[in-house]
């Protein structure tokens, strides 16, 4: 990793500042943010990861005491997050479940894997892809199925139609499709190569942009208590835990451990606002956090790059 953590950090601070600017001036549409996101989600990322893992070996994609360290890391915020929300809260089922995704939600594809690629390279690739694939197909099917019980939607239905979205993600198809390829031992025609590497150099700026543009238009209302405990959970808590289990639990070596605990380290991901705002739940305190967590975390990510230095 490079020594000086703050000028590696800088071009992702610039390119977020910048997507926060141009919304805040009006540069572009009302809608800007949603169509930039959907491009990353959809297209840029997709083409990323796959591309990406089609070149890697798929034996190194497998390391069990790093998905251990990152999965159990995020199981225990969840677990704690629906634990305060149902005695210090009091709020519904779905609340308390997009209570406990906004505490361990990272925001691991839009932020973590471009800030990864700029602090280790190459080499936080895998894990880096790994964090994101985690988040999205684990715990935000978990939380849609706690939110549809709450409704009086349970059984085999509500896990079929919660399983399939998760198998419907751009993200999850393509990774299940570079692991495949990797696997075959086919190599990628130069032309479709070229294709994917096109798509994929748009995706660390532009989802950067994206986030930065995001924030622009969220407005910071709710709960001040809560709010402040979902913040504190995300930067502080969240990357302690999993500091603990990479360090002294699971004892990774290399650049794995610090990769987890920057993963944890992330302010809340925008798919948390996004499931909030299809159930009509916990949008203003999940908007709220997420903008809160993302500009402090413009001061805490540069200050833990330091401290891991």
């Amino acid at each position: 990793m490079q020594n000086d953590s703050i000028t590696v950090v800088f071009p992702l601070i610039a390119v977020m500042l910048s997507g926060y600017l141009t919304g805040k001036l009006k540069l572009l549409p009302d809608n800007g943010s949603k169509v930039i996101s959907r491009f990353v989600f959809l297209v840029a990322m997709p083409a990323f990861i796959f591309i990406s893992l089609a070149r890697i070996p798929v034996d190194d994609i497998f390391n069990w005491p790093y998905l251990a360290t990152l999965g159990g890391g995020m199981l225990v915020i969840f677990v704690l997050g629906l634990i305060v929300a149902k005695f210090a809260f009091k709020d519904n089922l779905t609340a308390q479940s997009l209570h406990a995704l906004t505490a361990m939600f990272a925001s691991t594809a839009y932020i973590g894997l471009p800030l990864i690629l700029i602090v280790f390279g190459e080499a936080g690739l895998v894990p880096g892809i790994i964090g994101a694939v985690i988040t999205g197909a684990v715990f935000m099917p978990l939380a849609i199925i706690l939110a549809e019980i709450d409704k009086g939607r349970s059984g085999p239905k509500v896990a079929t139609a919660s399983a399939m979205a998760v198998m419907r993600s751009p993200l999850l198809i393509a990774t299940v499709a570079g692991l495949l390829t990797s696997a075959s031992g086919v190599t990628v025609a130069a032309p479709a190569s070229a294709f994917f590497e096109l798509l994929g150099d748009a995706f660390i700026p532009c989802a950067l942009f994206a986030a930065g543009l995001f924030v622009s238009q969220c407005s910071v209302k709710g709960e001040i208590k809560e709010i402040s405990w979902l913040v504190s959970v995300k930067l502080l808590v969240h990357p302690l835990i999993t500091w603990w289990l990479a360090f002294h639990v699971f004892e990774l070596e290399g650049i794995l451990p610090m990769i987890a605990v920057l993963q944890a380290a992330l302010p809340s991901g925008v798919p948390v606002f996004v499931l909030a705002q299809h159930y009509e739940t916990f949008v203003s305190r999940s908007s709220a956090t997420i903008v809160i967590s993302t500009m402090l975390s413009m001061l805490t990510l540069p200050i833990l790059l330091i401290l891991m230095a």
